[in-house]
């Protein structure tokens, strides 16, 4: 039986890796950082079927520890400071959480036992003003907020350490993904909770920022299974993780109020509090490398994804 050691326990990622785990006979170890309120409402139903260890991205002692008494044989680094929002007014906390936390979990790996294999979660804000249309692989970066300028270092430290030490380190550069679990201060959701809200008769409006801005939509629980298969080939690499299909927020707030037989643009209303700072226009990914190599492909479709959000957030809110 392997051991998967997983950081950002309860978050939307580490529930559908871990369930996708445990179907595979893994022995499953979630990471979580102590506070004094915690949410594991993702994991409830899995939770007697892991084990939960205490850790900190920002604690180099912490993570040695954590990974010495778990002795795992793969390690997914999904933790972070992952909301961009925040990033602006975090800007030093989302640094040394995003970035330098990646440097602490594979300095932990190499002083327990580098010959663990490693996935970092890398992102798409990465490529931020885009360099080219699609992105791939060998696209370069451009990111524009403290997050993606983090996720670049937390990407770059990976492949340092893969080439200088000879580990098992990839990074899955996943575009933005989404489903019922994730935070409802995320765009996605955000946009399905006020809907399903409107619908109910709990609202009347929803604030938004950048309409415009487009994204390539996946489905969480797919991007976690390739995230699985980097660490079951034979040599460590990177791979861009994405449907290749893009879409406005506005077409997301179209499909989703449409899903409740709804106008959108009778409760959307434009806020400029949400806008960025510095924008990322236009994500889309060329994820060829890891249909040829993975045999990975997204499975869950834009509209298909939009809907099951949709129905969560429906029948979360009736019971209220």
């Amino acid at each position: 039986m392997k051991t998967a050691f997983i950081t950002g326990a309860g978050g939307q990622d580490f529930s559908h890796l871990a369930e996708l785990l445990l179907t595979k006979d893994y022995n499953v170890v979630g990471m979580y950082r102590h506070s004094s309120t915690r949410n594991f409402d993702n994991i409830r139903h899995i939770i007697n079927d892991i084990e939960l260890i205490k850790g900190d991205l920002t604690d180099q002692i912490s993570l040695i520890n954590a990974i010495d008494k778990t002795q795992p044989d793969e390690v997914y680094n999904l933790a972070s400071q992952s909301f961009v929002p925040v990033s602006w007014k975090q800007p030093r906390l989302t640094g040394e959480v995003t970035g330098l936390g990646v440097l602490n979990v594979l300095e932990a790996i190499r002083t327990v036992n580098k010959n663990i294999k490693f996935v970092q979660a890398s992102s798409s804000e990465m490529f931020g003003k885009v360099r080219e249309t699609p992105q791939n692989e060998n696209t370069p970066f451009y990111p524009r907020s403290p997050y993606g300028s983090s996720k670049v270092y937390g990407h770059w430290i990976t492949i340092i350490y893969r080439e200088s030490y000879n580990m098992f380190a990839c990074s899955s550069i996943a575009f933005n993904h989404g489903g019922p679990r994730r935070p409802v201060d995320f765009v996605t959701r955000k946009i399905t909770d006020g809907a399903a809200k409107i619908k109910l008769g709990l609202a009347n409006k929803l604030a938004l920022g950048n309409l415009e801005s487009k994204r390539d939509w996946a489905f969480a629980g797919d991007v976690v299974e390739a995230m699985w298969l980097m660490l079951q080939q034979d040599y460590a690499d990177d791979y861009v993780v994405g449907t290749g299909v893009t879409h406005s927020i506005r077409d997301f707030c179209d499909a989703a109020f449409s899903y409740f037989n709804l106008d959108y643009r009778d409760y959307v209303v434009k806020d400029p509090r949400f806008m960025r700072p510095a924008e990322v226009d236009l994500l889309i990914a060329d994820a060829s490398k890891a249909k040829r190599i993975l045999g990975w492909k997204a499975k869950t479709s834009f509209e298909e994804l939009v809907n099951m959000m949709c129905k969560a957030d429906y029948e979360r809110l009736e019971d209220v």
